[in-house]
Formats: C-alpha cells, structure tokens, sequence
C-alpha cells in the first residue's frame, strides 16, 4: 500500500485534475460514459436524456424553513439519513422495500446563511404527514448559531496506513 489514496494520473496536481473532471462533466462525456454503463447492466439505454421517465417521483416535493435565523454550524447527519429511511427511501431490514421517490434534495450547507427566504432542504415525501415528519427530523438535526462556522476544509483527513 503506498499510503493516501490517490486516483490521479502521475504528475497532476489538483488543479489540473479538477479541470479535467469539470470538462467532461461539461463537455458531456461524463454523462454519455455514465449512460453506457447503465445500458450495460441492462438499464434503459436513453436514461440519460429520459431520466424521469424511469425515476419516480414523489407525491409532495416543498421546501423546509429554520424556525429561526442564523448560520448552520452543525449537522446531525446521520439523523437526516434516518429521516430518510422513516420516509420509506432506506432498509431497516434486508426484506423492506426502498421508496426511491423519497428523500432531500438542495440542502443548504454548514456555514451557510438561513433566513425566511433560505431553506434548509427540499423535502419529497409520499403525503404530508411523511413530509411533516421528515420536516420536524431536519430542523432538529440542523443547529443554528449567531456567527458563521470557522471555515473547514471538505475533506477532513486522510486515512492511511
């Protein structure tokens, strides 16, 4: 084992890295390749341009507000995962059905600025009381402070041996 994991080609730094992966996800490459490797494990071959015609939807998709003001500087992320799997979008057990309809899109970040106008997620639910659930599960998982969160780096170490 040669010590941190590192998936770049010899010679690339991170920037050089970073524009490659930003280029093919705008050039379009990066989808087409994700959709071949759909196809091969006998996926619609047309998912990439027709998405939601294979992806259910929810019955109730809104938007969760904070109660209060203030900048996140905490998350309780495993709650929020939990809030999903009450939702029906996770196992307890081997033999429960997945809802692949539920669960959050466009969760605000830590550091970021709530206010009445910001929400913490977007909910997708299969009826309001799920959603009203899942809404009580993410503002309590979510802590609020007056002053925005030092700064912190998105990887927090690396792991070696």
């Amino acid at each position: 084992m040669r010590g941190d994991a590192d998936l770049r080609p010899a010679g690339e730094d991170d920037a050089e890295a970073r524009a490659k992966l930003q280029a093919v996800l705008d050039n379009g490459k990066a989808a087409e390749v994700f959709g071949r490797m759909v196809a091969a494990q006998k996926g619609p071959s047309d998912f990439v341009e027709n998405y939601d015609k294979y992806l259910p939807t929810a019955m109730l998709s809104k938007a969760v507000y904070a109660d209060t003001e203030g900048f996140i500087s905490a998350m309780d992320t495993r709650a929020l995962g939990m809030a999903v799997v009450s939702m029906g979008g996770g196992r307890r057990q081997a033999s429960d059905t997945i809802d692949y309809s539920v669960g959050f899109t466009d969760m605000a970040r830590l550091g970021d600025s709530i206010d009445g106008q910001r929400p913490l997620a977007v909910i997708h639910a299969k009826d309001e009381a799920s959603w009203q659930e899942a809404a009580k599960a993410v503002k309590a998982a979510i802590i609020l402070d007056d002053k925005a969160p030092a700064s912190t780096p998105s990887v927090y170490r690396r792991i070696t041996e």
